[in-house]
């Protein structure tokens, strides 16, 4: 009778959260203010290199809902098109291009490898996109791919075109509107945004200093950021 009336006891009140230890917490905080507003796949592969911690990525989130307003960015019923597939390196690259106001930045991305490339340009002409191919192949896709896929502005079409299959078997353009079929190269797009040159606009005579903050970035991309499409491991890290 005593053990039951001590149960039940025991079993009356809230039950207390568990604590996250306040070090743990600046730490998580840290890491994602360091890494540019990062995922919590990415603050858990830097807690476990850096601290030796190991955290639940569900439990680095609540502790982010804590300070940061998080929000999905997922948008039901939109259209979309096919997700494209690789399962080898340099047999999908896709190539794209952003506006920075006076300056456009030139991008490519191996979907299987994640290797990517950046060059500045003042103007978004077909021969500017024709010295990107170039640089990008000699660069970073050892001169030649199976496929390479890009949208279809002018910057990809005239010396651009005529150049193309020199460096791949097959020349693919993505359908109007189906963000999807670019996703890889749009996704890496926003990364060149968020943790680069921002959502500024510039002049073109700030081109050489652009492309020298864009080295530094690939440098990071490649050897130090983790990707989640590489089991949390850099580009180029092997």
């Amino acid at each position: 009778m005593k053990y039951l009336t001590s149960y039940e006891q025991a079993k009356k009140g809230p039950r207390l959260k568990r604590q996250t230890d306040g070090l743990i917490k600046k730490w998580v905080f840290d890491i994602r203010e360091r890494e540019m507003d990062c995922c919590g796949e990415k603050i858990q592969y830097f807690l476990e290199k850096e601290k030796g911690v190991h955290l639940a990525v569900s439990h680095i989130y609540s502790i982010l809902h804590e300070k940061y307003i998080l929000r999905s960015k997922w948008h039901k019923n939109k259209k979309r098109g096919s997700v494209p597939h690789a399962n080898k390196p340099r047999e999908v690259v896709q190539m794209d291009s952003i506006n920075f106001g006076g300056l456009f930045a030139f991008t490519s991305i191996d979907i299987f490898t994640k290797e990517a490339d950046i060059m500045m340009a003042p103007v978004l002409t077909a021969e500017f996109g024709k010295q990107f191919l170039v640089q990008v192949m000699h660069r970073r896709f050892d001169s030649h791919v199976e496929l390479l896929q890009t949208d279809g502005g002018s910057e990809f079409k005239a010396e651009f075109r005529s150049s193309v299959f020199n460096y791949c078997d097959r020349f693919r353009i993505a359908r109007p509107y189906k963000k999807n079929e670019q996703s890889f190269i749009e996704s890496f797009n926003r990364t060149v945004r968020k943790e680069c040159l921002g959502w500024n606009q510039y002049h073109p005579r700030e081109q050489k200093e652009c492309q020298d903050m864009v080295e530094s970035f690939l440098e990071r991309y490649h050897y130090h950021r983790p990707h989640m499409g590489l089991n949390m491991q850099p580009p180029l890290s092997i």
